[in-house]
């Protein structure tokens, strides 16, 4: 059995002193790192690569860089620190004080919570397990690694709420998070994205550019909650939450950019001719992830997001700030759903709609990163425009769950969904031609020819840098 310590785990909690939280991690422990070892990134647990450790909250201990060996890294346990006299700012209770327990009746609703931000941490690991054979650098492997270890940190953070606070169901809860497997047929993650297979490094982007950005504004709406513990933890796994959202979106930035030059380079543009990645089939794979993010926000309408709001346990996006009325009792807010063959909008109790307030919030925020892509592509004289579809399109949960449209949101027969929708959406072929640039590259200061080398490297190391050291 493992010794937990403050040394092997970096934390804030007081872990020393905790000797049931010990124990309990003491048996954790070890299934963690049978489960890393067998479902995390494979054929590279024993390289050095370079990563950022966090050691402390403070702005010189959270981002600690050395070279480290994945299965040795210091998974640690941090909260933001407690600010003192902290109310309910929001929902039934303004201005009583926050709880540093789980009160009873809200057990239920806050073990759920916990619990399904906690399955996507591993979840996302396995799908991306396989990727750094085909990274198309060093500095995109080493970062493929970052994400990855950072992602078993989240999952540690989740799994120290289950633990410190829900008792044996807690334990329970924990072990699970290790015994379900992404795509598994009998035991899948619990949210559909998280099942989707991330077979290349476009769909990887395309993942930590919108399905990291979904948890970058659940996490938010979670950071607003009045248990405070839960609200601490989320408030500190958002400052590396934005590095994978960086890795998504200059990732496929990256790669418009070297489409560009590949097409500007071919008599008739054609950027698959020279190598590379088109953009109708860029924009393909936008509409993929895209749409399985919106649905991570669940339905239009929805009583459990209404029950949240109004416990206090989870608010809107920067709630405190952004918003007068933080009560929304009596405040309304049009939603749309398909009617007889029609798409009819409605008004519905504010509190009912606090999914699609956060979709809003997430939509925005989507498409100022399509705008920079934007940007890079005019700027090579380019006459093609990236979109972000209707969120009506490819949905699987909500008013528009199994309804065709097409992209921009206008419905289609099934007959017409069935027969159009490879237009839209990745083909058999595009996967096959995708897969079929991804060669890994691993040599110091080289790259894949589908994408272009970054503007900087990380913390002020050279793109040549060896992040990865991959000699015997």
């Amino acid at each position: 059995m493992s010794h937990i310590s403050d040394d092997r785990i970096p934390n804030n909690v007081d872990l020393s002193s905790d000797k049931r939280l010990q124990r309990a991690l003491e048996q954790w422990q070890p299934q963690f790192l049978d489960w890393w070892r067998e479902m995390g990134p494979e054929g590279f647990q024993g390289r050095d690569v370079y990563l950022r450790t966090a050691v402390s909250v403070e702005p010189g201990g959270w981002a600690h860089f050395d070279y480290v060996k994945m299965p040795d890294y210091r998974w640690g346990i941090f909260l933001e620190p407690r600010q003192d006299g902290r109310l309910h700012h929001f929902g039934d209770a303004i201005g009583q004080p926050v709880w540093d327990e789980v009160p009873g009746e809200l057990r239920n609703m806050l073990r759920r919570l916990i619990v399904t931000q906690g399955d996507t941490e591993p979840a996302s690991v396995e799908q991306q397990r396989q990727l750094g054979q085909t990274a198309p650098s060093l500095y995109d492997l080493r970062n493929l690694f970052q994400v990855n270890v950072e992602e078993g940190r989240h999952l540690w953070a989740m799994v120290y709420l289950l633990q410190r606070y829900f008792g044996r169901d807690g334990r329970e809860e924990a072990e699970e998070l290790l015994k379900r497997r992404s795509g598994d047929g009998d035991r899948p993650r619990i949210l559909g994205a998280f099942n989707e297979p991330t077979s290349h490094w476009l769909s990887f982007f395309m993942f930590t550019m919108f399905t990291d950005r979904d948890g970058k504004y659940q996490l938010s709406a979670l950071a607003e909650s009045a248990f405070d513990p839960l609200a601490r933890t989320c408030r500190f796994m958002l400052t590396e939450e934005a590095h994978h959202m960086f890795v998504g979106e200059t990732g496929v930035g990256r790669i418009v950019e070297r489409t560009c030059e590949l097409m500007k380079q071919d008599a008739n543009e054609d950027a698959r001719a020279a190598g590379g990645v088109d953009l109708p089939t860029i924009q393909k794979y936008i509409n993929l992830w895209y749409t399985l993010s919106l649905d991570l926000f669940g339905g239009e309408q929805s009583s459990n997001a209404a029950d949240a709001f109004a416990a206090g346990v989870k608010g809107r996006y920067k709630e405190a700030a952004r918003y007068q009325d933080h009560t929304c009792l009596g405040a309304t807010r049009p939603v749309e759903e398909v009617r007889d063959g029609r798409v009819v909008t409605s008004d519905v109790p504010l509190r009912n709609a606090m999914n699609e307030v956060l979709r809003d919030d997430f939509v925005e925020d989507c498409q100022r990163g399509v705008d920079r892509w934007n940007k890079s592509i005019r700027e090579a004289g380019i006459d093609f425009q990236l979109v972000l579809p209707s969120r009506r399109f490819h949905r699987a949960i909500g008013a528009f769950a199994g309804v065709g449209t097409d992209p921009s949101g206008a419905l289609l027969t099934q007959d017409e969904w069935s027969r159009r929708q490879s237009e839209w959406l990745p083909s058999d072929a595009d996967e096959i031609y995708i897969k079929s640039l991804m060669q890994g590259v691993h040599e110091p200061g080289k790259i894949a020819q589908w994408i272009a080398p970054p503007r900087r490297g990380i913390n002020g190391q050279a793109f040549e840098f060896d992040y990865v050291r991959l000699e015997s």
